[in-house]
């Protein structure tokens, strides 16, 4: 009988006629968004596939081309299974370890607008967002990989082409050598000083490098005695 009545008093009551369906069985039938189940799992996704990215670029430039797998997972710390999920095989890692680091790259150059100041102001700049980019940077140069070439040539060889062009219309560059050849010579230092771990700070090590290139490129007769 206690049982009975403390229910009675604290439960509320249905009946079967009214409604036939209980309140927990109401809030439960209630439709739910869509999307909800699913909108952590993309930031998930992307959490692990940046961490595993950069895990594999500090691989590959610390040890080289020969950084298998195995030894990317262990930089990022997760199960080499994982690595295999994301990036079925090591070109496809490759892959898009290279159209991150041309799309670094050209986002930085674009903002840097290399092309709206004095050349060798334009060369520093670009010289800082390429060190800006990183290792992802020196493995798309030094590991050679192919990345999309129309991405390739719009994003970052084409601003550093014109930003050369300029120099040499300008008089501030020597005009005996062609674009491309400057250009690669400017990348090729970068990655050159970037895999020598350079003890000095970061805005020394980019001054530096602008410095070795400026005066390497310049115009002949400029400053000369």
């Amino acid at each position: 009988m206690l049982h009975e009545t403390t229910a009675s008093r604290n439960e509320p009551e249905y009946s079967p006629g009214e409604t036939g369906v209980s309140e927990l069985q109401r809030t439960s039938s209630q439709p739910r968004p869509r999307e909800t189940p699913a909108a952590p799992r993309q930031p998930l996704r992307e959490r692990v596939a940046t961490a595993i990215l950069e895990a594999a670029a500090r691989a590959l430039v610390d040890q080289g081309a020969h950084a298998s797998m195995n030894e990317v997972a262990a930089e990022a710390g997760i199960a080499r299974a994982t690595v295999y999920r994301y990036f079925p095989s090591r070109q496809a890692l490759l892959d898009a370890l290279a159209e991150l680091a041309v799309n670094d790259a050209g986002a930085r150059l674009a903002s840097a607008r290399i092309d709206q100041v004095p050349v060798e102001e334009g060369i520093t700049r670009a010289v800082r967002a390429l060190v800006d980019v990183g290792d992802y940077f020196v493995v798309l140069a030094r590991e050679r990989v192919k990345p999309d070439t129309e991405q390739f040539d719009r994003h970052l060889a084409a601003p550093l082409k014109r930003l050369m062009e300029h120099g040499q219309r300008s008089g501030a560059i020597r005009d005996d050598l062609p674009t491309s050849w400057l250009t690669e010579s400017l990348v090729g230092l970068v990655v050159t000083v970037l895999l020598a771990r350079p003890t000095m700070g970061q805005e020394d090590t980019i001054a530096a490098i602008a410095s070795l290139f400026v005066d390497g490129v310049r115009a002949r007769g400029e400053d000369s005695h």
